[in-house]
């Protein structure tokens, strides 16, 4: 009996091995994904630590320079209609956060615990290694947090302040955010994803962080996902997300002096739109705009209406 049900066992454990392996995606190489989504503007940068960052640094090089911060699995591309829009006035500069985009995994570096202390360190490595010293900063979603940290750590850096849809501000009881984002957050599926990593679901992500459908594409699908399987920053993620708990540092953003645009969409299924009033209730020096019938990522869903709101608020700064 005892042999019989080792066997069974065996046989089971073969079944999953094997099921494993027809459902894993394999990791892509970096060098096919950094030339398949660089740009001519892209910059790989040695910043302090040996990280290599992915940085853009374009519109206006005489304007005044304007940072943009990224949001959890995604990627400095989210900013190019931003570009688009204020690059005739600023000096815009993007990057990829580690574990995103063209930066991807940084292992044996100060930034690979991937917690958002981490991410602040980096960032201004980045800026410092540009000698980029004072400017405004703005951030969607988990960039919104690393934004208004930011600025709580540097405040003689930052001169304005944008937080578009930002993270940070305990959800309000019984709000659940879509299915494929608390998956990541549940550290045995979080694990298997490292290794399975559906395209599917990665198009369930996208499309629930935007209201008008219309504006995910096939391409948008692609560059998440090859972005996502880009070799190291699976488990980079994995890492990241393990990082995730209780936080108390939104009580000292009464701090902030710097004056605060509050940019959301009514219909974020992510970040509920009462986090807009609670920071506009704790940011002494706000401006709070909220667009109806819009998501998680304004600047992609909105894009002309949201970079006017940007231009009238930082006027010249």
């Amino acid at each position: 009996m005892l042999r019989g049900l080792v066997i069974g066992v065996a046989a089971l454990a073969a079944l999953f091995a094997a099921a494993f392996l027809v459902l894993r995606d394999p990791s892509l190489p970096r060098d096919q994904v950094v030339e398949k989504y660089r740009s001519d503007a892209s910059q790989f940068m040695e910043i302090a630590g040996g990280a290599v960052a992915h940085v853009r640094d374009e519109g206006n090089r005489n304007g005044y320079p304007l940072v943009l911060i990224h949001g959890s699995n995604a990627s400095l591309h989210t900013w190019e209609p931003w570009v688009g829009e204020l690059g005739d006035s600023y000096r815009v500069i993007t990057l990829d956060l580690p574990a995103h985009g063209l930066t991807g995994a940084v292992p044996g570096t100060p930034y690979d615990t991937y917690d958002a202390n981490a991410m602040v360190a980096f960032v201004d490595a980045v800026l410092s290694k540009m000698g980029v010293t004072r400017f405004a900063l703005g951030g969607n979603s988990m960039g919104g947090r690393i934004s208004w940290m930011y600025t709580l750590a540097y405040p003689e850096k930052v001169s304005h302040l944008i937080l578009l849809n930002a993270s940070g501000i305990p959800r309000p009881e019984g709000f659940e955010p879509p299915f494929v984002f608390r998956l990541l957050g549940m550290p045995v599926i979080g694990g298997l994803l490292s290794q399975i990593t559906p395209r599917s679901l990665v198009e369930d992500g996208v499309k629930s962080t935007f209201t008008d459908k219309s504006k995910v594409t096939d391409e948008m699908i692609d560059r998440y996902w090859e972005l996502t399987l880009m070799d190291g920053s699976r488990e980079a993620n994995r890492i990241r997300f393990s990082t995730y708990g209780p936080d108390t540092l939104y009580e000292r953003l009464g701090e902030i002096q710097a004056p605060t645009l509050i940019v959301w969409g009514e219909d974020d299924a992510l970040v509920p739109v009462s986090s807009a009033h609670e920071f506009d209730k704790r940011i002494p020096d706000t401006q709070l705009i909220i667009y109806k019938g819009v998501g998680h990522i304004p600047m992609e869903e909105v894009a002309p209406q949201s970079a006017a709101d940007v231009r009238a608020f930082l006027g010249k700064p």
